[in-house]
């Protein structure tokens, strides 16, 4: 059965272009019983992670048929509340943990939530923890960017240099750019999206660049939906002298992406599935699951079992095969493993 199931993995992954050979396989520690409750990305409108959660649990079936799911996954915002009340044993964002969300677990039951990342994020999927991506007008000369001057561009208080930026030449360019503002196009401050740059970039900082252009959704007419990602990069488009954080899904012949670098020397990489799968590209995003486990305590047989084949060849073949989210990579699997441990 082992064999066999590996075997599907693999393929999958081979037909996706990605290689599995280096995860584990898995192999049950003990046989398990009893339902996980799960909770998290998705509603009964947008089943976001139902494809892959249900071959998840169908493929966990094989090695351990007694354990049954009761499946609540009615929102990302639902599910580290369902940790904390006992309503739920186990929960998959759909995004990274808010500071506000650990506190508020970790108010009610005196010890911070417990959590392991289970995927990697999109390069271009809606709704699948796509990665972030630095745009500049086609005219730019500008081909990278490291998080410091990052930082310096989109915050106020630049926390990972000396001094924030706001002009072109500032980053060395000459020519028509000397001396011309750098006009910032983004998601709303209050989205989400704002919230991850302001742990991945700004250092943690709430304060912004005061001269940011903010979008957000726009209902057409036809009832049709213009997306803030999608104005962005329109906006972009239009003038020269602009830099915008969007994502790939949404780029245009207008602009151009530009390789990121997580220090200043470099490296610096591009946005690509391989980059991103070996947490090269600074802006990577990844899919937490969260438990509730006491300091000193093991997970629950049942769950840990569940996130142990999540995190095997198999688990990691299924993320591939129901597209959208990409797998960890084998050095990740192995960091998360021993989380478990």
């Amino acid at each position: 059965m082992m064999r066999r199931a590996a075997a599907i993995a693999m393929f999958a992954a081979c037909l996706a272009g990605q290689d599995l050979a280096d995860l584990p396989e898995y192999r049950p520690e003990g046989r398990v019983a009893g339902v996980i409750r799960l909770w998290g990305h998705g509603s009964p409108a947008h089943d976001f992670m139902g494809k892959l959660v249900g071959a998840w649990e169908e493929g966990f079936a094989r090695y351990q048929p007694e354990v049954r799911f009761d499946y609540r996954m009615y929102g990302t915002a639902s599910s580290i509340g369902a940790l904390y009340t006992g309503a739920g044993d186990l929960a998959i964002r759909g995004e990274e943990i808010h500071p506000f969300e650990a506190a508020a677990f970790t108010r009610v039951k005196h010890y911070p939530p417990f959590g392991v990342e289970i995927a990697t994020g999109s390069l271009d999927v809606r709704n699948m923890d796509f990665a972030f991506v630095v745009f500049v007008h086609k005219d730019n000369p500008l081909t990278r960017l490291s998080l410091e001057q990052l930082d310096a561009i989109l915050g106020a208080e630049h926390r990972r240099g000396e001094r924030n930026i706001r002009t072109w030449d500032e980053l060395g360019l000459t020519g028509d750019f000397a001396g011309r503002p750098i006009q910032v196009y983004s998601w709303r401050l209050d989205d989400d999206f704002s919230s991850f740059l302001e742990e991945a970039v700004l250092g943690g900082s709430h304060r912004w660049n005061c001269g940011i252009r903010e979008f957000a959704h726009v209902t057409r007419a036809d009832g049709s939906i213009y997306d803030s990602g999608q104005q962005i990069l329109d906006a972009l488009g239009r003038d020269r002298y602009g830099i915008a954080i969007s994502n790939l899904r949404y780029r245009t012949a207008a602009v151009r992406p530009l390789a990121l670098a997580a220090r200043r020397e470099g490296p610096y990489y591009e946005a690509t599935k391989a980059n991103l799968i070996e947490r090269r590209y600074p802006l990577t995003r990844f899919i937490p699951a969260f438990v509730d486990r006491e300091p000193g305590k093991p997970v629950e047989a049942k769950v840990k079992e569940f996130l142990r084949y999540i995190l095997s060849r198999e688990g990691q073949g299924d993320i591939v095969r129901a597209g959208g989210y990409l797998p960890l990579s084998a050095a990740a699997v192995r960091e998360q493993l021993h989380k478990l441990e």
